[in-house]
């Protein structure tokens, strides 16, 4: 990959503690995850799309940063007010992202309203949000904790960290006047359809206590992991798209804002359904996003909901998935 490109960039809406902004998505070509290249997580290909050789200079990144820009000026009508930055990795490992362009960046996107950087908690610390609080950014560091429960992110994720250290993450974020916002994984291996939907229920309550926002991210089946050798074998389904539905309905009430974004629904290794109603139960789940009401979802029905809940009634994990 060429490191003066980013790996993707996209202009899109979000939902945030002071309303829905524009935001100008930015996914940047770094050396890769940490993690990912010690062992990294059951699900998570991300690493494959890295620069070779493990690091990226200053420039090459800023460099990156201005194709984002051009992109902004060529397709939309006015800046966006919210930046997000990831990498596939975390934004704060000055591995990844050195010191000095992460100064760099903090001053570019200065004059925008809020800003979204990506980070395992080990990196949070109160001296590098300051480069963007100083400016005046309201700035949210996006932690891709997976589950409250730590068997899970474990044993079904792979992720070394436990729940305390997301606590102590998001206590070094507020110190320093930034936000959380918690990134959970809708249906990890080895968990049945009802598993996963309890998890994250319970999941986005106990977030909902020191984050703003929740993000549940269905699992999708990406290249070169292990899910994706579970997936070949006919050992895993990514969720049903009614259960995100279900998840969302029910944690309405919850103190933070949840939202879901389905990658690659309606696709046989993405989230789905039946086919033929797919694309419905994605525009209402984008919906609630935007408006944060549950009703959306009664709008929606399909015959393949009595198989679903058929699913969760009698899957078990170790004899899965039912359907495909």
């Amino acid at each position: 990959y060429d490191p003066h490109e980013p790996t993707r960039v996209w202009i899109d809406e979000d939902n945030t503690p002071d309303g829905v902004y524009q935001s100008l998505t930015i996914i940047l070509n770094t050396g890769g995850c940490r993690w990912a290249r010690a062992g990294g997580c059951t699900m998570c290909g991300y690493v494959a799309e890295s620069v070779e050789g493990g690091s990226v200079s200053h420039d090459a990144l800023m460099d990156q940063i201005d194709v984002c820009l051009d992109h902004e000026q060529e397709n939309a009508d006015e800046r966006s007010g919210l930046i997000k930055i990831y990498t596939s990795g975390s934004f704060l490992d000055e591995r990844e992202v050195g010191a000095e362009t992460r100064r760099a960046i903090a001053e570019t996107f200065g004059d925008r309203e809020r800003i979204v950087v990506e980070s395992l908690p080990d990196f949070v610390e109160q001296e590098k949000l300051a480069d963007f609080t100083e400016q005046g950014l309201a700035t949210d560091v996006a932690v891709g904790l997976e589950t409250a429960t730590d068997r899970v992110r474990h044993d079904c994720v792979n992720k070394y960290f436990d729940f305390e250290d997301f606590v102590a993450a998001s206590e070094e974020a507020e110190a320093a006047g930034a936000g959380i916002k918690a990134y959970l994984l809708m249906k990890p291996a080895f968990l049945s359809e009802a598993e996963a939907i309890e998890d994250m229920k319970r999941s986005i309550r106990k977030c909902a206590e020191y984050c703003h926002t929740v993000s549940m991210n269905p699992c999708n089946v990406q290249r070169y992991t292990m899910v994706d050798d579970l997936h070949f074998r006919g050992g895993y389904r990514p969720p049903w798209l009614w259960s995100v539905a279900e998840v969302l309905r029910d944690t309405a009430d919850a103190d933070a804002i949840v939202v879901s974004d389905p990658v690659g629904h309606g696709s046989e290794r993405g989230p789905h359904n039946c086919g033929e109603c797919d694309d419905r139960v994605q525009t209402a789940i984008k919906d609630f996003d935007l408006r944060q009401d549950p009703s959306v979802f009664e709008q929606v029905s399909c015959e393949c909901e009595g198989t679903w809940q058929v699913v969760c009634e009698e899957e078990t994990s170790y004899g899965m998935p039912l359907t495909n």
